[in-house]
C-alpha cells in the first residue's frame, strides 16, 4: 500500500483518525496498548510521520545526506569538505546529521531518509553489522559506508564502501615502534568492544608484538573514546600503573595529542622517555609539539570517492563497490630507537 495518509494507518488500526494524531504527537492521553499498535503500523508502512505526508514521499528532491558518527573527532572535518565540493559539483543539497548519542547508527539512518527525502547517504563511521535490516532497505536509498568496519557476514550487494585496511595499518605501525628497539608498548584504544575500527586496530596491535616475540599484556592496555580529554586520561592511567612503558600506539590522533599532553604533564620527554605513534593522519598531529608520528589515511580522496560512488548508484544504477585505500606510516618527531 503505497503513500499512505493518516487516514490509512487509521484505518488499519482501527482507531479513529485523531488517536492517529495524538500518537504521532506523543500526547499522554492514548492507552499504551493502542499505542504501540499504531507504532507498529507506521513501522511496517513506513510512514513518514507529517501532516503533508503525501506530498512529502512524491515531491523529488536533489539532498545528499552525511551522517556522521560522533561530534568530536576532527578527522571527519575534512572528509567532509571533500564531499560537500562534489555534491556542489552536481548540484545537489548536502544535509549533514550528527549521531551523537542514538547506539543505534540504522535507526538514525532510516529517519534521516524519510524525513529529508534523501537521494543518498554517506554514512562516516558507525555501527552497520545490521544493515539488511527490512526497513532500510525497502526505502531503496543508495548508501555509502566510508570509514567503517563491514564483517563478512554483511551481504555487500545492498551497499558500497570506502575503507582501509585498518588491521594492517595498525600493524606496521606497531611494529615500527618494535623495530625502534621497544618492547614495553602501551596502546590506547577504544577496545575490543567496539565493533567499528578500533577493534581491528588493537588486533594489528597484538599480532605486531606477536610477530616480534613480544607477550601480548592487557596490563598495557588503557582505553579511551574519541576525544583530547579522554586520552589525556588515559594515558595518565597507563603512566600511573608504573609499567616501564617506553612507547605507546594510539589508535587515532586526537587521542595521541591528549596521551601527549598526559606525558608532557608528567615532566616526561616525547621521544626522549617516551615514543608516540597515533593514527588517521589529522593536520593537528603534524602541528603539536613534538609533531606526531602517524598512520595517514588518504582523508580528502576517500570522501570524494565516496561522492562519486554514490552519484554512480543514483545516476547511473551502477553496480555496489567496495574500494580499500592505502595508507601511509608518516615518521615525525615523536618516535626515537632505543640503545
Amino acid at each position: 500500500m503505497a503513500d499512505l495518509s493518516i487516514k490509512d494507518i487509521a484505518e488499519i488500526a482501527g482507531v479513529g483518525v485523531s488517536t492517529v494524531s495524538r500518537v504521532l504527537n506523543d500526547h499522554p492521553d492514548v492507552g499504551a496498548k493502542t499505542r504501540e499498535k499504531v507504532l507498529e503500523i507506521i513501522e511496517e508502512y513506513n510512514y513518514i510521520p507529517n501532516n503533508s505526508a503525501r506530498n512529502l514521499k512524491r515531491s523529488s528532491t536533489n539532498n545528499i545526506g552525511v551522517l556522521v558518527k560522533g561530534i568530536h573527532n576532527p578527522f571527519f572535518s575534512q572528509m567532509i569538505k571533500a564531499v560537500e565540493e562534489e555534491i556542489n559539483k552536481k548540484d545537489y543539497s548536502m544535509i549533514l546529521h550528527y549521531n551523537e548519542k542514538n547506539s543505534n547508527d540504522i535507526e538514525v539512518a532510516i529517519e534521516l531518509i524519510k524525513e529529508k527525502r534523501l537521494k543518498g547517504l554517506i554514512c562516516l563511521g558507525g555501527d552497520f553489522d545490521d544493515l539488511e535490516n527490512n526497513q532500510l532497505l525497502n526505502l531503496k536509498t543508495p548508501i555509502v559506508l566510508t570509514s567503517i568496519n563491514i564483517t563478512e557476514e554483511v551481504n555487500k550487494d545492498v551497499f558500497s564502501s570506502v575503507i582501509i585496511e585498518n588491521e594492517i595499518a595498525a600493524f606496521e605501525a606497531v611494529d615500527y615502534l618494535c623495530k625502534l628497539g621497544h618492547e614495553k608498548i602501551g596502546l590506547i584504544s577504544t577496545g575490543e568492544g567496539d565493533k567499528n575500527v578500533g577493534r581491528l586496530r588493537q588486533e594489528g596491535y597484538k599480532k605486531a608484538l606477536k610477530a616480534n616475540g613480544i607477550e601480548y599484556n592487557e596490563e598495557f592496555i588503557s582505553f579511551a573514546h574519541y576525544t583530547f580529554k579522554s586520552g589525556y586520561e588515559s594515558m595518565n592511567r597507563l603512566l600511573d600503573k608504573g609499567l616501564g612503558i617506553t612507547a605507546v600506539f594510539v589508535t587515532s590522533d586526537i587521542m595521541a595529542i591528549g596521551a601527549s599532553k598526559a606525558i608532557l604533564s608528567r615532566g616526561l620527554r616525547i621521544p626522549e622517555d617516551i615514543s608516540i605513534v597515533g593514527f588517521d593522519g589529522i593536520e593537528y598531529s603534524e602541528y603539536f609539539h613534538p609533531s606526531i608520528t602517524t598512520v595517514k589515511q588518504p582523508i580528502e580522496e576517500m570522501g570524494r570517492k565516496s561522492a562519486e560512488i554514490l552519484f554512480h548508484l543514483i545516476e547511473d544504477k551502477k553496480e555496489q563497490q567496495h574500494i580499500v585505500f592505502k595508507t601511509e606510516l608518516l615518521k615525525r618527531e615523536s618516535c626515537k630507537k632505543l640503545k
